[in-house]
């Protein structure tokens, strides 16, 4: 098991990570899918990104978003984000939060994702850090039209 701190982006299984800035336990992924069917991936480190800042798309108790979708961010979807009322792009100290740039990788809210290929402004996915509940929203064909 993995205590350190990881940085950068990884492709391999989901770590835990500690939670020191946001004061809540570490978590673990027990087994989770992602939508291939296959263990989950790491979706980034850097920008830590995940409900449970592990860097993975997992999800639990008290995710009511369902962060559940790897996505490389575009300057063109962080304005959709934003207009829909969720500023992604904007740095929040007070939260340790950077603010999000094109190519940085992050797990959004399913539903969002859904809204956004709707509206013809999804990002790409990564379906390897994509978890398999996901799949109860979209579909893996709607998923897979936008896969890196």
């Amino acid at each position: 098991m993995f205590y350190g701190k990881r940085v950068g982006r990884v492709d391999g299984p989901c770590l835990t990570v500690p939670k020191r800035k946001l004061q809540m336990p570490a978590v673990t992924t027990t087994g989770a899918k992602n939508v291939l069917g296959t263990p989950m991936q790491s979706c980034s480190t850097k920008p830590l990104t995940g409900f449970f800042r592990t860097g993975c798309c997992d999800t639990g108790p008290g995710d009511v978003g369902l962060h559940l979708v790897c996505a490389v961010m575009t300057d063109e979807f962080l304005a959709f984000s934003k207009m829909r009322g969720n500023d992604l792009s904007t740095p929040k100290p007070e939260w340790g939060f950077a603010g999000l740039k094109s190519g940085d990788r992050w797990c959004l809210c399913v539903t969002r994702w859904k809204e956004a290929f709707e509206a013809d402004m999804a990002p790409k996915v990564i379906l390897e850090s994509t978890h398999i509940s996901s799949l109860e929203f979209v579909s893996l064909e709607e998923l897979k039209t936008h896969a890196l």
